[in-house]
């Protein structure tokens, strides 16, 4: 078990590792001031953690501190962060993660402001690394029921939850993997964004979605597509179950297209934007879009 977990809460290279994506997250602006916390597991009941009201741009390997799997400081000189128990309800629910990073990620957390669901089947490299970005309702941080948010979300194949008015999680096997995950999401919604001043955005058709995850399936990523057989294949309804109220709606994007979900078979399907129902349902939604375009462009004009 020792070697399992390095040198526990006194593992010096971790805690430098903590201090490093401390700096990045605050270097690349994803952390204002005091805010966003990281973690690592280094036992079964031990957890490294940023200590609370400092900058993650300017932490010390002394700063950092330990926590047990119930939040409890067990080590460390300065007192653990406030919002520790979301990244414990997530290792514990989830025995593969050993981090978590929470911070603010500005293009990812104007999606958690406005709680707009983000697109899937736009980018490659967003499905092969990401996939579904499930959004966890909003809830005052710091509490257990705010750490309990994320629960319904944690099914496998997630590594990235948007947090809604309040910014991102996001977590894997090491933390700099926990990181990059963090910074792809913001890179993607930062795409997003500049898209919509162009223009709709493009989905790709079912082929090309369904070539992706194959592709993902080979690398060895995990997928919630993988899963879950009534999941549209880009429609963001993987996790529909964990959602109490009603699933997030597509307001400032044109909505997804209708393909069956990756475990289905997609006999009779179109590779043109089009549904479940063959060439009929494909022209009537090229039509929809057309007409869309149309008015859209008749409202600039005015």
């Amino acid at each position: 078990m020792q070697n399992q977990w390095n040198s526990g809460v006194n593992d010096r290279k971790l805690k430098e590792q903590i201090c490093e994506i401390g700096r990045r997250i605050y270097e690349k602006g994803f952390a204002a001031a005091n805010d966003g916390n990281i973690s690592i597991r280094v036992g079964e009941n031990a957890v490294l953690c940023s200590p609370t009201m400092i900058c993650k741009g300017f932490m010390t390997p002394e700063d950092i501190c330990a926590v047990d799997l119930d939040g409890n400081q067990i080590a460390g000189t300065r007192k653990r962060t406030s919002e520790i128990l979301l990244h414990l309800a997530i290792m514990k629910a989830r025995p593969d993660v050993k981090s978590v990073v929470h911070c603010h990620p500005p293009h990812a957390t104007a999606f958690a402001v406005a709680r707009e669901p983000i697109p899937q089947c736009i980018l490659p490299e967003i499905e092969v690394f990401l996939g579904e970005v499930p959004m966890a309702p909003y809830e005052t941080p710091g509490g257990q029921e705010f750490a309990d948010t994320v629960l319904p979300f944690l099914g496998q194949g997630t590594n990235t939850i948007i947090l809604n008015n309040h910014g991102t999680v996001s977590f894997d096997v090491d933390l700099e993997k926990a990181y990059w995950k963090t910074e792809i999401v913001d890179a993607y919604c930062r795409i997003l964004l500049l898209a919509k001043q162009l223009g709709p955005v493009s989905y790709l058709d079912e082929r090309e979605s369904r070539e992706l995850l194959d592709l993902k399936k080979k690398l060895g990523f995990d997928d919630p597509r993988f899963h879950a057989e009534d999941c549209d294949l880009c429609g963001n309804s993987a996790f529909r179950k964990g959602y109490e109220e009603k699933l997030p709606e597509t307001r400032a994007f044109n909505p997804p297209p209708a393909f069956p979900g990756y475990l289905k078979s997609n006999s009779g399907s179109t590779t043109n934007g089009g549904g479940h129902n063959g060439s009929d349902s494909g022209d009537i939604e090229a039509l929809v879009k057309a007409i869309t375009s149309e008015v859209m462009a008749a409202i600039d004009k005015k």
